[in-house]
């Protein structure tokens, strides 16, 4: 959206602006796309010669590549020229957010949606997609997929149309093992869930999210023990440590995916892997923590057949 519709964006934050009474805003990137940040800073010159913006400022900001950023706190925290860790809540940022004052957190594609929903209604809107979470959805695919690609779509499009429809499946005719959505920390879906819509509460019922709506495709040469290894990994560096459950869990988990990766594991690994996953969902200060294990939890629920295989 950044890259190819940045106007929705900054037209979208004016007029949440113009609701709430701000002056000023800040679209927060990541460090890797400087890219973007170039299109940003490009799209909001455009807009202030036009007069979109009014008197309502917007300034780019860019991180330094920390995952942790993406929790509200954090990037406030990032923002303001400190170490990109979560606050503990409350305050929330409504009441209390960057530089101390009442703030609003949103994604881009939130923001993004406002003025098509002003400029033709909210009926409009509610009539589209699926009825518990009407809209779209924008997905991007990864993996082993034809379609390498991203797409907007309405919310009660299946996970199987994604992937077979709009993704065009899977490379090579080969068959389909496990689709895992909502980004790195999205849960992995099996065949038998394929047929579920990509809308909020539907997602929910199956134990997953929409997140980022990243769509990471597997195929049936995939060894998923492997795969989650690596994500384990990912998270035990990106954990920024401020607290204890998310410190040693993601540690703890990678040690552990790892020991049966290697096929020096035993059935007590998993079971010891689950106590620390649930312990993390309830108990980390922020959405990384708690959402870390859910790779994890969620292949050993759908596909212990692949765990067992690496038992000794």
């Amino acid at each position: 959206i950044m890259e190819n519709d940045p106007h929705s964006i900054l037209e979208g934050m004016a007029i949440c602006a113009h609701a709430i009474g701000s002056k000023k805003g800040y679209i927060y990137c990541r460090g890797e796309y400087p890219q973007v940040v170039k299109i940003l800073k490009q799209a909001i010159s455009q807009a202030k010669d036009k007069g979109v913006l009014a008197d309502f400022d917007i300034e780019v900001r860019s991180g330094a590549g920390a995952y942790v950023c993406g929790e509200e706190t954090a990037l406030i925290e990032s923002i303001e020229g400190k170490r990109g860790e979560p606050r503990f809540k409350p305050p929330y940022p409504p009441a209390q957010g960057l530089w101390g004052k009442p703030t609003i957190v949103n994604n881009v594609e939130t923001f993004a949606n406002i003025p098509v929903i002003l400029e033709k209604g909210s009926e409009w809107f509610a009539s589209i997609g699926h009825p518990s979470y009407p809209g779209t959805k924008v997905f991007t695919f990864t993996g082993d997929i034809n379609n390498k690609t991203f797409i907007e779509v309405l919310t009660n499009t299946t996970v199987r149309e994604l992937v077979y429809k709009f993704g065009g499946g899977i490379p090579g005719g080969k068959k389909f093992k496990a689709v895992q959505i909502g980004g790195t920390s999205g849960a992995f879906i099996g065949e038998d869930k394929l047929d579920n819509p990509v809308a909020f509460d539907a997602m929910a019922a199956i134990g997953a999210t929409l997140g980022s709506g990243a769509v990471f495709v597997l195929d049936e040469t995939r060894d998923i023990v492997d795969v989650v290894a690596r994500i384990a990994g990912f998270f035990e560096h990106e954990s920024c440590g401020k607290c204890a459950p998310c410190r040693e869990g993601t540690a703890r988990i990678a040690q552990l995916i790892k020991k049966i990766n290697d096929g020096r594991g035993s059935h007590s690994d998993i079971s010891l892997i689950e106590k620390v996953g649930r312990v993390m969902s309830y108990s980390c200060l922020c959405g990384l923590g708690q959402a870390a294990p859910t790779p994890v939890l969620t292949t050993i629920s759908q596909f212990k057949t692949d765990y067992n295989a690496k038992f000794i």
